[in-house]
């Protein structure tokens, strides 16, 4: 908002192509005291003065301008309460008196997602979440194409996809803590209007990617193949050359995989999905045009398709930052975080970190079980777990699309309790009727068309024997999503952290007990399914609790004006 000028004998503050509708003194807005003063508000409805919408809150940067506190209290976030004589005997500002606020009518803008109608909030939850869908299934998608290239032609090189993927994609999962801070902070710096905060924070999170990518670039080299024979254990050795092969050559690729998904993500937290969509089409189609020519006409099997995955994932990432750089962003920025943003962006991506290594290492201890069985239950294994992969991805956009528009909700200046349980609910039957569609589709095919994965009989079977418990499994998954991903958006970390440790070591003495009573792959995919469900309905729980971030009206806003003063 610009002002055009501010003078002591002006009457009212003019504001730039603006409309006078209605003007109320300066002093007769009423604070909420229980916020800090960067989430300051008036105390009434969500619309102050019942019809039209005040543009200039009184935030403290607004109230600086008017001269109504200073600088250093908009800095320290303190309440409105201490300061409370300055703004009372003017300190040299505006007369509140005379001076009053002008209030504009309501624009025809776009309306805000939390403000729509059920069904309208539906449909624009599927625009961006239609795109963001994409996003998600690129990435299994090329695992997906690699699994059904190798498998025509090799069954042993079929089952080291197994333990190769486990250090090039399951691994890669534990760096969404980087991610996820990316898209949170973005998200909430926009709510704010602070748009060179967004690019500092740009900037930190790509020097942090690229760190971790050149950390694991350097410990794959280093202690690849002996993580893999430890993996596979003794009775599986013959798997460890086919997957060391595999899994030194997507190493190459893990600095450009850690810098394009925080590009990726500060995108979502921006609230587009089409930008990022276009780079990972070219990447996905790249990948399935060399998995083509490497493997199936000059033979280089698993090799092969590793090159292909790699070549198309720095692909992706180089098209990423340039969709950030079309945004006004520079997405070749570089800087070191000071201890001080590393103590504030530890404080997000610390539980972030502990959900994503516990839901990482469920599936890595399922697929260790499953290999502990043989060749074909491996096999069979990867194939439903790739399928598994695959779908369970289209639930991350309804995560992506909580914490894009909730925090706008829960902690902006339109803050509104009401409009987020109302996006929440919209969201999860979404992801209801996804589920249930996936569950369908997914379970079709090692019962009816399992041929486009492996000719071998005894895979086959192993496939069928568990289709009951891989429906229940894809179903439940893309309503997880969005109630995990109102948690992150709400902060509640802690919780959400200590929850998903509680599922893992469950879903482990699980596995444990599965592993010493020969129960095979349905005992696998069963524990799977207790996982799954465990989650959903814990942290549905929580999400609908008095004390859950929906509900709850005494929200510890400390962390945000951290986050704001950094």
């Amino acid at each position: 908002m610009q002002f055009k000028a501010i003078t002591s004998t002006s009457s009212h503050i003019q504001l730039k192509t603006s409309i006078i509708k209605q003007t109320i003194p300066c002093n007769s807005l009423n604070f909420n005291p229980s916020f800090s003063s960067h989430f300051w508000r008036p105390k009434t409805s969500q619309k102050p003065l019942n019809s039209p919408i005040l543009k200039l809150y009184p935030t403290p940067k607004n109230l600086q301008k008017l001269g109504c506190i200073s600088p250093s209290q908009q800095l320290l976030g303190e309440n409105y309460e201490t300061h409370q004589p300055e703004f009372e005997n003017n300190g040299g500002g505006i007369d509140p008196e005379n001076e009053k606020l002008e209030i504009l009518e309501p624009t025809n803008e776009v309306e805000e997602l939390g403000n729509q109608s059920m069904w309208d909030q539906m449909v624009d939850i599927v625009k961006f979440s239609g795109p963001a869908t994409g996003l998600w299934i690129c990435g299994p998608l090329m695992s997906l194409i690699d699994t059904a290239v190798i498998g025509q032609g090799s069954s042993l090189e079929l089952a080291a996809l197994g333990p190769g993927t486990v250090l090039c994609d399951y691994v890669g999962y534990v760096f969404m803590f980087l991610s996820i801070a990316t898209s949170n902070l973005v998200a909430t710096s926009l709510a704010q209007k602070d748009e060179n905060q967004v690019q500092h924070q740009i900037s930190i999170l790509l020097c942090m990617g690229l760190a971790s990518g050149v950390l694991m670039l350097l410990l794959t080299i280093c202690f690849g193949e002996w993580a893999l024979t430890a993996f596979v254990g003794l009775k599986n050795i013959h798997l460890v050359s086919a997957a060391n092969s595999y899994v030194q050559i997507r190493a190459l690729a893990w600095p450009a995989i850690l810098v394009g998904s925080v590009a990726q993500s500060a995108s979502l937290g921006m609230k587009d999905s089409l930008g990022p969509l276009k780079a990972l089409l070219i990447a996905s189609a790249l990948n399935g045009i060399g998995d083509v020519v490497l493997c199936t006409f000059l033979g280089y099997g698993i090799a092969g398709a590793a090159w292909a995955t790699a070549a198309s994932q720095v692909v992706a990432a180089y098209a990423m930052i340039g969709a950030l750089n079309k945004k006004g962003y520079n997405g070749f920025s570089f800087v070191f975080p000071s201890l001080s943003e590393l103590q504030i962006i530890f404080e997000i991506a610390a539980p972030v970190f502990i959900t994503m290594v516990s839901k990482v290492a469920f599936y890595v201890l399922i697929i260790y079980i499953a290999t502990s069985m043989g060749t074909h239950v491996v096999a069979a294994h990867q194939v439903l777990l790739n399928i598994y992969s695959m779908c369970s991805v289209w639930g991350e956009p309804l995560s992506q699309t909580s914490q894009s528009f909730m925090p706008e909700l829960l902690f902006g200046a339109k803050r509104s309790l009401v409009k987020a349980r109302s996006l929440l609910k919209s969201l999860l039957i979404i992801g209801m009727f996804i589920g249930l569609l996936l569950g369908a589709v997914a379970t079709a095919i090692p019962l009816f068309v399992p041929n486009i994965f492996t000719s071998d009989p005894a895979v086959i079977g192993e496939m069928r024997k568990v289709w009951i418990f891989f429906f229940f499994a894809v179903s439940v998954t893309p309503c997880i999503l969005p109630c995990e991903g109102t948690l992150l958006a709400g902060r509640d970390l802690k919780f959400i952290s200590t929850s998903m440790g509680a599922c893992f070591t469950f879903g482990a003495l699980v596995l444990l007990i599965v592993k010493s009573q020969g129960l095979g792959l349905v005992g696998c995919w069963s524990a799977l399914v207790g996982f799954q469900w465990a989650r959903f309905l814990i942290s549905l729980r929580r999400i609908l609790s008095p004390s859950g971030v929906l509900y709850s009206e005494d929200l510890d806003l400390s962390r945000l004006v951290e986050l704001k003063a950094a």
